[in-house]
């Protein structure tokens, strides 16, 4: 039980100058002293306190309000939560497992490798002075380009995606990044028969993100396809 706690509790039956929760750290931090203490805890003030509240008498109210306190239903915390990012490509919401992103960068030039037109390779692109292949996902997935004027309007431009499996990193552009979303194993649902074919195989299961069904997307069969493009 923090000082700040007791405090409240005891205010009733001692006169406590709680000076932390109004000008200290819990505050507007505008006490002078705050300069030379940094925090309230190193300031004699709330060391005094400290003194004053244990002299003082115990609430007649503190066993109840303990009792409800501790009476009350807990928060379970969830554990083996696992963690995706969330993209568009076209009008499709995909997910990659963040254990396997290093980075996502803005668009830059894609410089394209001469004798080099298979569709999924674009070229190479610079990375913090790093020449990585980059592949377009939407190639491989087989979406069809959406209709942007049909989309909701956004200020999120495009993004590179550098992701990394067993040592093998690549490149992908994106049409938008959302952020990090997480989950738990069991939330995942199994891949609809209404999904195209080649977005079916490269999707290893479904996440519910936001009212929408997010294909989580299988990194390892993925970079076994821009392996074998870069052969």
């Amino acid at each position: 039980m923090t000082l700040a706690t007791t405090a409240v509790l005891a205010s009733k039956h001692a006169v406590i100058s709680d000076c932390w929760n109004k000008i200290g750290v819990r505050g507007d931090s505008s006490c002078p002293q705050l300069k030379q203490t940094v925090h309230c805890r190193n300031c004699p003030a709330y060391s005094a306190a400290a003194v004053d509240l244990l002299d003082a008498e115990v609430p007649a109210d503190y066993l109840t309000h303990w009792t409800q306190q501790i009476a009350q239903a807990k928060t379970l915390v969830e554990f083996d939560t696992h963690s995706a990012l969330v993209f568009r490509l076209g009008a499709e919401w995909l997910a990659l497992e963040t254990s396997v992103l290093l980075e996502i960068a803005s668009l830059r030039t894609i410089h394209s490798i001469p004798h080099r037109r298979d569709g999924v390779l674009l070229g190479l692109a610079n990375i913090r002075g790093e020449l990585l292949a980059c592949f377009s996902l939407r190639q491989v997935l087989d979406l069809e380009p959406a209709d942007e004027l049909k989309l909701p309007k956004t200020r999120v431009k495009g993004r590179l995606l550098v992701i990394q499996h067993d040592g093998d990193r690549a490149v992908c552009p994106v049409d938008e990044v959302y952020g990090i979303d997480r989950f738990h194993p069991r939330e995942l649902a199994p891949v609809p028969a209404t999904i195209a074919k080649a977005a079916t195989r490269y999707t290893r299961s479904v996440l519910s993100w936001r009212d929408k069904s997010v294909g989580l997307l299988d990194d390892e069969l993925l970079f076994s396809t821009v392996n074998r493009s870069l052969a």
